[in-house]
C-alpha cells in the first residue's frame, strides 16, 4: 500500500529518461538523507525523555544550551544544505539543456492555451494538437510557451515541470528511453478547466517517428460521400480550425490528424466510434467555458455529417 504511488502514469519515481531519473534520484537521496535526520532526532528526543534530569548552575546551563543551539540549529542544518548541494547540483545539471557534443537535439514547439496543447516540427512543419511525439532515444529541445496565461508543462516520467509564460519562450530537455504513451498534464492552474488539459505523449523508434511525420506532410483526401461536410465545415469551423489543403484557421486546435488522435478536448474524452458527434453536441457540457462555441445553428444531421468526416481524419 505504501509503495502504491511509486507506479502509474505520472509517477516520478518511475522515470524512462535521463531528466526525470535524476528527479528520481534527488527525491530519493532527500528522502534517506532527512530520514536519517528524522531518526536522529527523535532518538535524541526519546533519550532526552527518559533520562533522569540534572541539576545544573547558570554557566553549566549557558554551556548546555550553547552546544545544542550549535549542534541543532547550525552544524545540523549546515550540513544537510552541504549535503544536498552535493548531489543536488550535478543532478540539477542533467536537467539543464546544454550543448551536446554530438547532433543537436530535435527541436519542438509547444504552446499551452485555454485549455489545449499546440504542438508545432518546425523542421518539417507538421502541426497537430494535444499529443506530443517524440523519438526513442534521442534528445529533443522543447520551446514551451504560453498563448495567454501561465501554463506548466509536466510528463513525470520524462522530465520535470517548467513554467509555460505569455511572451517569453523557454526550453526543456527530455528524452525517452522506452517506446510506449506516456501522460503529460497543465501543471500550473490555468481556469476552470485546468484538470482537462492533458497531453497524450508516445514514444516512438525513429523509424516510426518518421513514418508518423511523412504521413502528415500529406494533405488529406476528401472522399465523396464527406464532399457536404467539408463544404460546411469551410465556413462555419474553418476560420477557427485548420485542416491541412481544406482550411487555415489558427484560433483553435489543428484537426489535420484528428482522427488518430487518443481524445478529444486534451483528455475529456478517449476517442472511439460516436465520441465525435458527442463532442461536437455536447462539448460545452462537457468541458464548460471552452473556447468553441455551441453549434445551435447547425442542423444535425450536417453537424453528424462534419463529425463522421473528422473520423476519417487519420494519416
Amino acid at each position: 500500500m505504501l509503495l502504491a504511488g511509486c507506479g502509474g502514469p505520472q509517477s516520478t519515481l518511475a522515470p524512462d529518461g535521463p531528466a526525470a531519473q535524476a528527479a528520481a534520484w534527488l527525491w530519493w537521496g532527500m528522502f534517506v538523507w532527512f530520514g536519517l535526520v528524522l531518526l536522529l532526532v527523535t532518538s535524541l528526543w526519546l533519550v532526552a525523555w527518559r533520562r533522569r534530569p540534572r541539576s545544573y548552575d547558570a554557566e553549566q546551563a549557558r554551556q548546555v544550551g550553547l552546544r545544542w543551539t550549535l549542534a541543532g540549529g547550525v552544524l545540523l542544518p549546515g550540513l544537510s544544505i552541504l549535503v544536498l548541494l552535493a548531489f543536488g547540483i550535478p543532478l540539477g545539471l542533467r536537467m539543464l539543456p546544454l550543448p551536446l557534443g554530438g547532433p543537436p537535439p530535435l527541436r519542438i514547439e509547444v504552446t499551452g492555451h485555454q485549455w489545449w496543447w499546440e504542438v508545432r516540427y518546425p523542421e518539417t512543419g507538421v502541426v497537430t494538437a494535444n499529443q506530443l511525439i517524440l523519438p526513442v532515444g534521442q534528445p529533443v529541445d522543447l520551446e514551451l510557451a504560453s498563448a495567454d496565461v501561465i501554463h506548466a508543462f509536466w510528463v513525470p516520467r520524462l522530465g520535470g515541470k517548467l513554467d509555460m509564460l505569455p511572451g517569453r519562450r523557454l526550453t526543456m530537455r527530455l528524452r525517452a528511453d522506452r517506446a510506449g504513451p506516456y501522460r503529460g498534464q497543465c501543471a500550473e492552474f490555468c481556469g476552470s478547466q485546468h484538470a482537462h488539459m492533458v497531453l497524450a505523449v508516445e514514444a516512438l523508434e525513429m523509424a516510426d517517428f518518421n513514418a508518423w511525420q511523412a504521413a502528415r506532410r500529406v494533405e488529406p483526401a476528401v472522399a465523396r460521400e464527406h464532399a457536404a461536410a467539408v463544404r460546411a465545415f469551410r465556413p462555419y469551423c474553418g476560420e477557427c480550425h485548420r485542416v491541412a489543403g481544406i482550411s487555415d484557421g489558427r484560433r483553435a486546435p489543428d484537426l489535420s490528424d484528428v482522427g488518430a488522435r487518443p481524445g478529444l478536448g486534451a483528455g475529456t474524452l478517449e476517442m472511439e466510434q460516436g465520441a465525435m458527434r458527442r463532442w461536437l453536441r455536447e462539448h460545452q457540457r462537457l468541458k464548460p467555458y471552452n473556447g468553441m462555441p455551441r453549434h445551435d445553428r447547425l442542423p444535425e444531421d450536417t453537424l453528424d455529417a462534419i463529425a463522421a468526416w473528422l473520423e476519417t481524419l487519420v494519416p
